[in-house]
C-alpha cells in the first residue's frame, strides 16, 4: 500500500523578559488583602502586535459574552532562583521539588489578592468569577460591553492575514492597553480571552504551489514513495542536481518499529509508572481506538485502557478539534518510544473563541501543575505548539514564563516543540522550556540511522526540466532570543558565536533549541488516523506521513520517560541534558556537505504527492534563501538541533544516574 505522503504537523506558543536566577529558599510572602480604588493604571504590554497596523473591520458587538482570565502575579523571581536550584546537579536543593498546594503557598499569588480580583470583577458585572485552585488566575464572562467599560478598551475585529487569525472566528483584540483598578495593578500580570489569535499551527506538506503551464510543467512521470530511505530511486527522468539524476523518493512514513531501532528502544525500559501528559485543544473522538488500530498495523504490542486516560476542560471539544491529527501524532509517537507509561491526553476548551487561542493551552498546562492529591498530574509534559515570535505581548509572555518556573519547582520536565520554520518561537525560547528542534533521519533497510542532519529543507520544482529554487520549505525553529539572557546551564557547552545577541544588545543570548529528534515530513513518521462517515461511525483506518517538531517533542518525552522508569521525576531537564552535552548520551547531528553521498542530500517527490515534481534539498541553510534566519548544523552544539538526538540506551541510563 502507497502511503499518503501528507505531512502534517501542529506546533505553536509564546516567551518572556531576562531572569537573574539565585539559588536559595524564599520565605513565603503575607496573605494581606488589597483594597481595590477606583484609580486606573494601564497593563503594561496588554495590546495584540497586529492592533498597531490600524487594520479594525469594526466594533465587536456589545451582547457578545466572553469568558476571560486575569492571571495573578506569583513571587515569579524568588521562585525562579528555587526552580534552578531544584533542577541543577549539585545543589542542596537538587531534586527537593515542591507540591503543587506548596508552591502556591511559597510562591504563588495570595488568597486575599485573588479574593481583591474577584470582588473587583464581580462589582464590575462579571459572572462565573472564580479564581483556579493554584490561584493562577481568575476566570469571569461578561458581555463585551461590560468589558469594555470595566478595563478601558474597545474590543474590534481586525483583518486577519496568513500568520495571525483566529481560525473559525473573526480576529478581534482589544485596541489599547488594559487598565485596571490601581490597587490590583501590582497583582496581575496578564489577562487573555480579549485577543483571540489562535496558536500557529503549522501543518506541515510537501511545499506546492500553482501548477505552471501544461508547457512548462515538466515531465508527467509518477513513482512510489519508500517504505525505508534509498529503497526507491527517480533515475534519469528529472534535472541534474549536485552532479546527479538519481534521487532517493520522499519516504512513506516510517513505522514504529523503524523509529524503535534508531533512537535505541530497549524493551526493559519502556516508561513504566511515568505519566506523559500531551497537550492539544479539543480532543480527538476514539483516540484509544485509534491508538489499538495504530498498534496493530504497525504490529507492536497493544496499548492497556488502564495506561490511557483523557482530561476534558470546560465544554472540551463540543465546538470543533483544533488539534485533530495533531493528538494521533503526539499519542502514537510518544506510545512507540514509552509503550508502558500511562499517558494523559489533555483537551482545552475548544467552545469559547477567547479558549480557541493561547488560553486553552495555559489552561491545559497549568491544570496539569495544579494537579490532584497535591500532585502533578504528570511528570513529563509535552506540548506541541508554540504561539508566535518573541515579539509577542509581554503580559502573555510572563503568563508562560511564570507557570514554567512553577513546573520546574513541582518538578514536571516541560517539553516544547521549536517550531517549523527558521527563527525563534515562543514558549520554547523560556529559559524554563526545553525546547525539542528537528532532524532529517535516514534509516536503511537494514541501517537504523544511515545519517541524521539539521532540518533544514529547502524546496525546488521542476520547470522545463529545470529545477527552480523556491526557498526554504520548512525548518527547525532554533536560533539566539531577543528576550532572554543565556542560562547558566548553556555557558561553556553553547560556543559563542551561537550565542551573540542580536543586534546592539550586549551579551551572551539564551540558544535554542536544546535538544532534538525526527521532524522533517520527507522522513517523517506513518500516522495512524480513524475515518468517519457522514454519521460520525468510523469506517476506516488508514496512515498518512507527518512531520514536524510536533513528532520530535513527543518522541524526546517517550525517551525521557524511559529513562525515569522507577525513578523520582527528573523534572526541568535543561540543567542535565546540558550537563551531558558532548558525550556519548547524545548522537551528533552533522551537515550534510558537498562531500556526503548524492543520496543523502535531498528527496524527490512526484505529482500525485506534491501537486509538482519537487526536489527537497537537506539541511540546506544560506543567506540567499527566502525565510533562513542564520541558523546552522555543525558539531557540537547547533541552533537546528541543540546539544544533538537521544543515542538509545545511553542517553537513558546516563540521565538516569545524575537523577540517582
Amino acid at each position: 500500500m502507497k502511503r499518503s505522503t501528507t505531512a502534517i504537523v501542529a506546533a505553536t506558543a509564546a516567551a518572556v523578559t531576562t531572569i537573574a536566577v539565585a539559588a536559595g529558599v524564599p520565605a513565603a510572602h503575607a496573605d494581606t488583602t488589597p483594597t481595590v480604588s477606583g484609580a486606573a493604571t494601564p497593563l503594561a504590554g496588554s495590546v495584540a502586535p497586529f492592533v498597531a497596523a490600524h487594520n479594525a473591520l469594526g466594533a465587536v458587538p456589545a451582547s457578545t459574552k466572553l469568558t476571560i482570565e486575569v492571571w495573578l502575579k506569583p513571587q515569579t523571581a524568588a521562585a525562579a532562583s528555587y526552580a534552578t536550584a531544584v533542577a541543577t546537579p549539585g545543589s542542596a536543593l537538587f531534586e527537593h521539588y515542591l507540591s503543587p498546594s506548596a508552591y502556591t503557598a511559597k510562591f504563588g499569588a495570595t488568597s486575599g489578592e485573588a479574593t481583591s480580583v474577584e470582588s473587583w470583577l464581580k462589582s464590575a458585572g462579571f459572572t462565573g468569577v472564580a479564581a483556579d485552585s493554584g490561584r493562577d488566575y481568575v476566570q469571569a464572562t461578561a458581555a463585551v460591553s461590560t468589558i469594555d467599560a470595566a478595563m478601558k478598551v474597545q474590543l474590534n475585529y481586525y483583518r486577519p492575514t496568513a500568520s495571525v487569525n483566529a481560525g473559525k472566528y473573526e480576529l478581534r483584540a482589544n485596541n489599547r492597553a488594559v487598565s485596571l483598578p490601581a490597587s490590583l495593578s501590582d497583582s496581575v500580570i496578564g489577562v487573555t480571552g480579549l485577543d483571540n489569535a489562535a496558536p500557529v499551527q503549522t501543518y506541515v506538506r510537501p511545499k506546492t504551489s500553482t501548477p505552471p503551464s501544461a508547457a512548462a510543467a515538466g515531465k508527467p512521470i509518477s513513482f512510489p514513495c519508500s517504505e525505508w530511505y534509498a529503497q526507491h530511486y527517480v533515475v534519469n527522468r528529472l534535472p541534474k542536481q549536485y552532479g546527479t539524476t538519481k534521487f532517493p523518493t520522499i519516504l512513506c512514513g516510517y513505522t514504529a518499529d523503524q523509529l524503535r531501532s534508531s533512537y535505541g528502544y530497549n524493551r526493559h525500559n519502556i516508561g513504566k509508572g511515568v505519566t506523559i501528559a500531551l497537550v492539544e485543544v479539543g480532543l480527538t473522538p476514539d483516540m484509544f481506538l485509534t491508538l489499538q488500530d495504530y498498534a496493530k498495523a504497525a504490529h507492536i504490542q497493544a496499548p492497556a485502557a488502564s495506561r490511557y486516560a483523557e482530561l476534558s476542560l470546560g465544554q472540551g471539544s463540543n465546538c470543533g478539534d483544533p488539534f485533530d491529527i495533531e493528538e494521533q501524532l503526539d499519542v502514537e509517537s510518544s506510545y512507540d518510544m514509552a509503550p508502558l507509561a500511562n499517558q494523559l491526553v489533555v483537551g482545552g476548551d475548544s467552545c469559547n473563541d477567547g479558549f480557541y487561542g493561547l488560553q486553552a493551552l495555559f489552561n491545559a498546562d497549568t491544570s496539569i501543575l495544579n494537579g490532584v492529591g497535591d500532585h502533578p498530574l504528570a511528570q513529563i509534559a509535552s506540548n506541541s505548539w508554540e504561539g508566535f515570535d518573541e515579539t509577542e505581548p509581554l503580559n502573555v509572555l510572563n503568563i508562560e514564563h511564570a507557570y514554567l518556573v512553577r513546573a520546574a519547582t513541582e518538578g514536571v520536565s516541560m517539553l516544547f516543540s521549536a517550531g517549523d520554520g527558521s527563527g525563534v518561537e515562543t514558549p520554547s525560547s523560556d529559559p524554563y522550556a526545553t525546547a525539542v528542534g528537528g532532524t532529517t533521519l535516514g534509516i536503511g533497510k537494514k541501517d537504523p540511522r544511515l545519517f541524521e542532519t539539521g532540518w533544514s529543507t529547502g524546496w525546488s520544482v521542476d520547470v522545463n526540466n529545470k529545477w527552480i529554487f523556491q526557498g526554504e520549505a520548512y525548518a527547525s525553529g532554533g536560533g539566539d532570543s531577543l528576550l532572554w539572557a543565556q542560562p547558566s546551564y548553556q555557558r561553556g557547552v553553547v560556543p559563542n558565536s551561537l550565542a551573540t545577541a542580536p543586534g546592539n544588545r550586549g551579551g551572551l543570548v539564551r540558544a535554542v533549541p536544546d535538544i532534538s529528534a525526527d521532524a522533517d515530513p520527507s522522513t517523517g513518521m506513518a500516522v495512524g488516523v480513524l475515518s468517519f462517515n457522514s454519521k460520525g461511525v468510523v469506517n476506516g483506518f488508514y496512515e498518512e506521513a507527518i512531520g514536524g517538531t510536533s513528532l520530535a517533542s513527543p518522541l524526546v518525552a517517550g525517551l525521557v520517560a524511559d529513562a525515569e522508569q522507577y525513578h523520582k521525576s527528573f523534572g526541568f531537564l535543561n540543567p542535565a541534558l546540558y550537563k551531558l552535552a558532548g558525550t556519548g548520551t547524545f548522537h551528533d547531528t552533522l551537515p550534510i556537505t558537498s562531500k556526503s553521498p548524492s543520496r543523502y542530500r535531498g528527496v524527490a517527490c512526484d505529482v500525485a504527492d506534491c501537486g509538482l515534481l519537487t526536489y527537497f534539498p537537506f539541511d540546506d541553510q544560506s543567506w540567499s534563501m527566502l525565510g533562513y534566519t542564520g541558523q546552522v548544523t555543525r558539531k557540537g552544539y547547533d541552533t537546528m538541533t541543540g546539544v544533538g538526538t537521544p543515542n538509545g540506551q545511553s542517553f537513558v541510563y546516563s540521565l538516569r544516574k545524575i537523577f540517582e
